[in-house]
């Protein structure tokens, strides 16, 4: 059984997860927009891929007795700037999951609920990938300049 504590906690982090999932299905739509189609498309995958952190993480409540709730979810921004400010922003959000995602193994921990540490565990490693995959864009983007960042966006529109 879940403590109460860490049953909040981890709704919390199902909150923030539909959130991040929402501001990168804005970005995407942006960058759409914007005449992106790559970008877009690694975007909306990423979007989905927050869709799912959430929902695993409310399985995990209901397989350990706990209760998954969906609190409001915040409405997100609707403009990025240019393709570089947008992966800047991609890149700066995932460091404050990664903080929110320790924030969560600390609670585990102070509960002594090793199975949910391991399970958090296992964001935290997905964390680590995200933001060194966010942080590779932002320096593809950089070093291609304004004339390669088409290039970059082709690339992009590969990710599986």
């Amino acid at each position: 059984m879940i403590t109460e504590k860490l049953q909040n906690e981890i709704n919390g982090q199902i909150t923030a997860e539909l959130w991040s999932s929402n501001l990168y299905l804005s970005m995407s739509f942006y960058m759409e927009k914007e005449g992106y189609a790559g970008m877009a498309a690694w975007l909306k995958k990423q979007a989905a891929e927050e869709h799912d952190h959430a929902c695993e993480m409310a399985s995990y409540l209901i397989k350990r007795g706990g209760v998954a709730k969906v609190d409001k979810v915040d409405v997100v921004p609707t403009e990025f700037g240019s393709p570089l400010e947008v992966f800047t922003q991609v890149y700066e959000h995932e460091c404050r999951v990664s903080q929110m995602i320790d924030a969560l193994v600390d609670v585990a921990s102070s509960e002594k609920d090793k199975a949910t540490q391991d399970f958090l565990w296992g964001f935290v490693r997905e964390q680590v990938e995200e933001e060194a995959t966010a942080s590779g864009i932002v320096e593809m983007i950089k070093k291609a300049g304004a004339a390669g960042v088409y290039y970059v966006d082709s690339k992009l529109g590969e990710r599986r």
